[in-house]
């Protein structure tokens, strides 16, 4: 498979009550639904930008003042607590059709919602194209043998979820059949050597971070195609 950029927009751009690129990075993308979970839509609107819908058990959301009208804004209170508000927010994109997801503010503020979010993505990663963004960067999940196109001295980092058995072609430091595993060994800030790696990721699952191909969403084309 070739991971690409370049020819796919995104459908929808979610945010989490996490830390937001500012205004500018949202004139990026034009005419492309946001949606917030919960505080989001508060520090979306407080910024002057208007999301499509606001979902979550909304307990941020209603406890803040809010200056700026609702109107057009969709909004959904979904009170139970067995899922999250990343959760909540993910079932309704899978409801509506969305496919290709671009995840902002990923980092919840406190460690145990990060984790939880981390989770919630490895779940919902089989059902979805997401790509999380964060400082520049983009984390993909990746669990075949694909190729891409890079910048020379990128650095490429791969985590495993939580366990995978890799083998790498164009970075400084290779692997060939190794594992990478959560507690054990990880494979961070590696650096490409060529234009093109190619990671064959023979059991397991990886989170790919590679720097951020703004607006472009990451796109599986087959060989053979």
């Amino acid at each position: 498979m070739i991971l690409n950029f370049g020819n796919k927009f995104y459908d929808t751009i979610l945010c989490l009550d996490g830390e937001l690129p500012d205004i500018h990075f949202f004139s990026n993308f034009k005419n492309i639904e946001i949606i917030a979970a919960d505080g989001a839509g508060l520090k979306l609107l407080n910024m002057n930008i208007k999301p499509n819908v606001i979902i979550g058990d909304l307990d941020t959301f209603y406890k803040n003042p809010i200056n700026q009208t609702l109107e057009d804004i969709i909004i959904i209170q979904i009170s139970e607590q067995e899922t999250n508000d990343f959760e909540k927010a993910l079932n309704y994109i899978l409801n509506y059709g969305f496919k290709d997801i671009l995840i902002l503010g990923f980092h919840g503020g406190e460690l145990e919602h990060t984790l939880n979010n981390w989770s919630v993505f490895k779940k919902f990663s089989p059902l979805l194209n997401m790509c999380i963004y964060d400082i520049d960067r983009y984390a993909i999940p990746v669990n075949k043998f694909f190729e891409f196109k890079c910048k020379i001295y990128e650095t490429i980092s791969l985590v495993p979820q939580p366990k995978a058995v890799v083998s790498t072609e164009g970075l400084q430091w290779e692997l060939t059949n190794e594992t990478l595993e959560l507690g054990v060994r990880e494979g961070i800030r590696n650096i490409a050597l060529k234009n093109s790696i190619k990671i064959n990721i023979i059991e397991g699952e990886l989170l790919l971070f590679i720097d951020a191909r703004i607006p472009y969403c990451p796109e599986w084309i087959d060989n053979d195609t």
